[in-house]
């Protein structure tokens, strides 16, 4: 079962009510989060669209000059081009971006979204040999959010003529792939990638329709920026911030169909509903059929299309969900059953779907805190996604076993991995061998990260209204976070179905009374009375009741003390 989570704070300071100064509460959880200098701090509070530039996200720039020059040469041919995508959020949101805007430039261009199960992740040699054999006369290949890995596929592509451009943000292999030109940076998402490579196009064609270039997309790189987890700082912080003004308006009948079929109020679109709504739906179809029909909805101009689309995608993504539950439960049982844990969980079967392994390990990182593979087993060849825990490289780590690989790729939190059937039991024993040495007693203990010590008297509308401008949040920015001791509880409410969800209300010392709600912790309270003095670590949210809306902390974690 997952550890008591360490409590580390990470400033020290205490704030007190009589000497709070938000701004400097601000400059405190800004500082947390790397940001500390007078210029880091006026663009982090005031983002730009303008502060996003080659340079600032690190794409290299005669690269892109000579990917921007052999697309402007396939348009002006009118060469076949194919925009060559992946089948999560990042690549379908990415390929969107990318073929519209050579379709707007007038280029003979086609989307194409690999299949999961039959051709695997990325650009592959089957995947050249699909696109050649449905699309006639290919002379460019486009990749989105793949690609980087790709050495043979582009090998094949090159004895069949094909020039590839390679865009993506994946961590590089060990060799580059000999591409025609590659557009890599890891700072942004796929997606971004594709952003930046689409703005350049329409700035150096001036016969493109002008209809504010600068946001266009932005909506699209909003879903990928959040869905694929990338930090939310700097340049990814602009493009979130100033996507999700477009993704609350959209004008795509397919993501408002989409909003209407799973009940969103398009107003109030952030990170939550992206993550925990919309990316899912757009996921369903590449984890069990083809994500192609996903990239449909987002490009569609139909509404009757764009209606039966979201029910297709929202249907799928039930069906996703029953199979994740009943294979992640497998799993964990799996875990219980071994006699010893180890620092590496390793499971494999042949039960489950390939599409949603990924989420699989994630669940099982969360449940037992440890680096996690899981395997769906194939007769002759087999696919693996891992997940990790924060400070461990999972890509790096499985890198160590590449000899027994087909192919592996991803990101330091987030990989995946295709391996002959019968030497996963070799990789098995040296994964968990080497786990056993890479992996510390550090890397398996769960931190619940704290910006400062408050005290409660400290918290009002001013200070709630001050840290929603440092929103949005999530990876890289988490929502502040606060600590408070010898918090004296005036009333304890175990309240839902299960009632395994606690209402508490404080009183500070002034008699002040502070209401807080914490999710599915009932079983860590049935100790604490009425007086009972305890220390919380919480975030600050409103909450909205019978059309009244009062501030309440949202419980992260707390540690009963004694009876007062």
């Amino acid at each position: 079962m997952l550890k008591q989570r360490k409590w580390n704070v990470i400033n020290k300071l205490k704030v007190k009510s009589e000497k709070l100064k938000v701004q400097e509460l601000i400059n405190i959880i800004l500082e947390n989060r790397g940001i500390k200098t007078k210029k880091e701090i006026e663009q982090f509070l005031s983002p730009s669209l303008e502060m996003v530039s080659v340079d600032s996200v690190g794409i290299n720039k005669n690269q892109l000059k000579k990917s921007l020059d052999r697309i402007k040469k396939a348009i002006n041919r009118k060469e076949k081009i194919v925009v060559f995508g992946d089948y999560d959020v990042d690549g379908i949101t990415g390929t969107a971006i990318l073929w519209e805007t050579l379709y707007a430039l007038g280029a003979d261009v086609s989307p194409y979204i690999p299949h999961r199960v039959e051709e695997g992740y990325g650009l592959s040699v089957k995947g050249v040999e699909n696109v050649k054999y449905q699309m006639s006369n290919i002379k460019l290949i486009i990749t989105v959010d793949n690609g980087i890995v790709a050495n043979d596929a582009i090998d094949f592509a090159n004895k069949n003529n094909i020039d590839v451009i390679i865009t993506d943000h994946h961590t590089i292999g060990e060799k580059l792939p000999e591409a025609f030109s590659i557009v890599h940076t890891t700072s942004l998402c796929g997606a971004g990638v594709a952003w930046i490579l689409s703005q350049n196009l329409k700035s150096q064609i001036s016969n493109v329709k002008k209809k504010k270039d600068e946001d266009e997309h932005l909506d699209l790189v909003a879903l990928a920026t959040v869905a694929d987890l990338v930090p939310l700082t700097g340049n990814n912080r602009i493009l979130l911030k100033t996507g999700l003004e477009y993704l609350q308006k959209t004008t795509r009948i397919g993501l408002k169909e989409l909003f209407k079929e799973a009940q969103i109020d398009p107003q109030k679109i952030g990170v939550y509903e992206i993550g925990h709504i919309i990316a899912p739906r757009l996921n369903a179809m590449g984890r069990l059929e083809s994500a192609m029909d996903s990239l449909r909805l987002l490009c569609t101009k139909d509404k009757n299309r764009a209606k039966m689309l979201a029910e297709k995608l929202s249907k799928t993504n039930r069906e996703r969900q029953l199979l994740t539950q009943a294979a992640t439960l497998h799993a964990m049982e799996s875990v219980k059953n071994q006699k010893n844990l180890k620092n590496l969980l390793f499971i494999v079967n042949e039960s489950y779907e390939e599409g949603i392994i990924g989420l699989v390990a994630g669940k099982l990182v969360e449940q037992f805190y440890r680096p996690s593979i899981v395997v769906s087993r194939g007769e002759k060849v087999s696919k693996a996604s891992a997940r990790s825990v924060s400070g461990f490289n999972i890509i790096e780590f499985i890198r160590e076993a590449q000899d027994l690989l087909i192919n592996a790729g991803g990101h330091p939190m987030a990989a995946g991995f295709t391996i002959e059937t019968e030497k996963i039991e070799k990789l098995q024993e040296a994964l968990e061998k080497l786990a056993e040495v890479k992996v510390s007693n550090d890397h398996l203990t769960p931190i619940l990260k704290i910006d400062c010590e408050l005290d409660l008297e400290s918290i009002s509308k001013n200070l709630y209204d001050s840290l929603k401008k440092l929103s949005p949040f999530g990876m890289g920015n988490p929502e502040p976070t606060f600590v408070s001791k010898n918090v004296n509880v005036s009333d304890i409410r175990f309240i839902g179905r299960e009632k395994n969800h606690i209402k508490f209300r404080f009183l500070t010392d002034q008699k002040k009374t502070i209401e807080a709600i914490a999710f599915s912790m009932a079983d860590k309270a049935r100790e604490i009375k009425i007086e009972s003095l305890i220390n919380i670590v919480y975030t600050i949210d409103e909450n909205e009741w019978n059309g009244e809306t009062n501030l309440q902390l949202k419980i992260k974690d707390f540690l009963p003390l004694a009876s007062g």
